[in-house]
């Protein structure tokens, strides 16, 4: 044991001496999680709609009413007239509006008619959100036309109430498990990957080759040392960003054991992930090269960003290797909904299992020679 803290002190040494490098670990997560908890989690508005009226008829008003209500309160989107469609249309192509809602020449004549009259919103399809926003809104728009006058006291059809059993959470909240478990995959990727080469290729790890120290203790030191720092920055962006996001109750102390325990399971199994990873390499710009693909491929699949029930079948068989994806549906649990370790249990396992056999692997593949 005394062998295996030697090997702690020294790297947590080496850390110490650089507090830059602590200073980016720490906050390059905090500033993701604040710039795109806040770039994707808010509503969209101001959109720009132009409105092209070739009926000009009675009919035409109330919709048109109902367009500017929305404009003015929840500003979801402005509209602009138009007298020439293809201007509108122009203007759509060029990015200078957003939509087109136009109303044809026969309009009000089929309103009248009752001749399933339409209105046709023209969308720049490129942009899903902002489509999704104004077929939202325009939809209900067209609903609320629709019924008419006042609805009945007594509802004569099926109605569906919805019920929510947790508070609104805004996108910042929901980001922030993936910023947590990205905190840690960057200390474990200096710590785990990036000074060990570097210790390789400068030579220094001939001094603990030539010592008495075993295979299995070299790798509990470095895999130990490594997850303290990555339990470090987890601690911090933990607390740090749960004020931040305004989770309810940040400092309660039964939850922070609950994600202590987590954040330490993530660190090793990360830890233990990279030393697996680079335990061969003696290049050290093998581990640069390769952290932004990794980041892509952990990160990404493992629903820290987006839901995973939204990925195609190829990117579901990464997630259920993905370690960061047990980690992030661990810290979503606590943090979002406070569940019990229950919840979690399989995460739990998935990590504690990860970690072992990935020792396990790096062990067997340590060279203990130069």
């Amino acid at each position: 044991m005394n062998r295996i803290l030697a090997l702690i002190e020294r790297d947590l040494r080496k850390l110490m001496r650089s507090p830059t490098l602590i200073l980016v670990s720490m906050v390059m997560p905090i500033v993701q999680l604040v710039v795109l908890g806040y770039a994707f989690g808010g509503k969209i508005h101001d959109l720009r709609v132009a409105v092209v009226n070739q009926d000009h008829g009675m009919p035409t008003v109330k919709l048109r009413e109902m367009c500017g209500a929305i404009a003015a309160n929840a500003r979801t989107f402005e509209t602009v007239d138009y007298n020439d469609l293809q201007k509108a249309m122009q203007d759509l192509r060029d990015g200078r509006v957003n939509g087109v809602l136009n109303f044809p020449p026969d309009y009000s004549r089929r309103v009248l008619a009752k001749d399933a009259p339409q209105v046709a919103l023209i969308e720049d399809n490129t942009d899903n959100f902002a489509v999704g926003a104004l077929e939202a809104g325009f939809s209900d728009i067209v609903g609320a036309y629709n019924q008419g006058g006042s609805p009945p006291r007594v509802p004569s059809g099926v109605t569906l109430s919805v019920v929510e059993i947790y508070p609104y959470v805004p996108y910042i909240q929901y980001l922030l498990a993936g910023s947590i478990v990205m905190a840690i995959f960057v200390s474990a990727m200096i710590g785990g990957g990036i000074i060990y080469i570097d210790d390789k290729a400068r030579g220094l790890h001939e001094g603990y080759l030539v010592t008495p120290v075993s295979r299995l203790e070299l790798i509990l030191g470095f895999n130990l040392s490594g997850a303290i720092k990555a339990v470090l920055a987890g601690i911090i962006l933990t607390t740090v960003g749960s004020v931040i996001a305004g989770i309810p109750n940040p400092l309660d102390p039964f939850r922070l054991l609950k994600l202590l325990l987590i954040i330490v399971l993530t660190a090793l199994a990360l830890i233990s992930m990279m030393f697996l990873l680079m335990v061969r390499v003696n290049d050290p710009l093998v581990p640069r090269a390769t952290f932004g693909v990794l980041n892509t491929l952990l990160y990404f699949p493992s629903g820290a960003v987006y839901p995973i029930y939204g990925f195609p079948p190829w990117m579901h068989v990464i997630a259920r290797v993905d370690p960061m994806t047990y980690a992030v549906h661990a810290f979503k649990a606590l943090l979002l909904k406070n569940t019990g370790i229950t919840a979690i249990a399989g995460d739990i396992t998935f990590l504690v299992l990860f970690t072992l056999a990935t020792l396990a692997a790096e062990t067997a593949l340590f060279k203990r020679s130069l």
